[in-house]
């Protein structure tokens, strides 16, 4: 008898779920194959941030009715892979089950003394996230990297 597939959907897990990982989801939906359920949420959530709206906006992605979550509000049981997106391990903070990668992003708002080092620095993680999320979700028939399931600066962990 063979093991049930693993759950298609992906959560993507932040501190505040306001920028990293909302703009994940954001870019995950539009990515994503069909059936994949996509996530994200926050160990301490807070309150999205404008400034994430816009630059994914900038994309043609309209996330406005996303909302910061904690992880209690996540469907755990649909989830196959957490991607973590934070500097901080957050390893701690999850319940066994999924595979976790970890893609360490940092915070685009802890270093940027004005608004336009703020959208820079978002306009970069977003292209970020972009790229990995392409790598991520391409079928393992397109090559070797995307056999590796986007592991290209990221760091597996099991739980």
């Amino acid at each position: 008898m063979s093991a049930a597939p693993a759950p298609p959907g992906v959560l993507f897990l932040c501190i505040a779920n306001s920028i990293r990982s909302q703009m994940a989801e954001a870019l995950a939906r539009r990515l994503a194959p069909k059936g994949v359920a996509v996530y994200s949420a926050g160990v301490s959530p807070g309150r999205v941030s404008p400034y994430a709206l816009r630059v994914l906006a900038e994309s043609g992605i309209d996330a406005s009715e996303q909302y910061a979550k904690p992880l209690s509000a996540v469907p755990y049981g649909k989830i196959g892979t957490v991607i973590t997106l934070c500097t901080e391990d957050l390893q701690a903070s999850l319940p066994p089950g999924p595979h976790v990668l970890r893609w360490p992003l940092d915070d685009p708002a802890s270093s940027a003394r004005s608004e336009d080092e703020l959208m820079d620095a978002l306009r970069r993680v977003r292209d970020e996230l972009e790229g990995r999320l392409r790598e991520f979700f391409s079928p393992p028939a397109a090559g070797a990297a995307s056999a590796r399931r986007s592991e290209r600066g990221s760091q597996k962990t099991t739980s």
